[in-house]
């Protein structure tokens, strides 16, 4: 293959890939990365992990979340204790989700807490999760279970942004 080939095909798949990496950060609130663990039992407990990209021009803030598996999800956080102790606590008054900014709700940090589960959920299990947000309202997302994730896989890889900061746009949960 001659240089003139190879950077032929080289702008071709440039221009192929181009419309994927314009969905990579859409208008509005983009939810991304959405992975759930779970003790896997009826009744027990599980947890959702996310990146929330807040790419309007309005500052925004997540209120609430719902899950047709659990009686109830809140939004939690882990806090150290004055003892050192960390504690796994409810979110009061949601999480601010400024404009242009990113969140992670991430294990360790901050996540969804799913109580009550109504049924047994394993892992490739898929279901619907509803945020609920101030400004932009209900968005709901595809949660897929993941009990072998580790912490850190599957988060979008930023190395190739080139001299791109985003250091300053992530939003990291506490103790994480």
């Amino acid at each position: 293959m001659t240089y003139a080939s190879k950077l032929a095909a080289l702008a071709a798949a440039f221009l192929i890939s181009m419309p994927a990496m314009a969905e990579e950060h859409p208008e509005g609130m983009h939810i991304h990365d959405v992975y759930a663990r779970s003790n896997g039992q009826e009744g027990g407990s599980g947890a959702v992990f996310l990146m929330i990209h807040n790419n309007g021009e309005t500052d925004d803030r997540l209120i609430g979340a719902v899950a047709d598996v659990a009686q109830k999800a809140e939004l939690h956080t882990h806090k150290e204790s004055a003892d050192g102790v960390m504690q796994m606590m409810q979110i009061e008054g949601g999480v601010p989700l400024p404009a242009g900014e990113m969140h992670e709700f991430a294990r360790g940090g901050d996540h969804v807490m799913l109580m009550g589960l109504t049924r047994a959920l394993a892992d490739g299990d898929t279901f619907p999760l509803t945020l609920v947000f101030e400004q932009a309202g209900e968005i709901t997302v595809e949660a897929v279970v993941d009990n072998a994730r580790k912490p850190g896989e599957g988060m979008m890889d930023h190395s190739g942004h080139g001299d791109m900061d985003h250091s300053k746009h992530m939003n990291h949960g506490t103790g994480g």
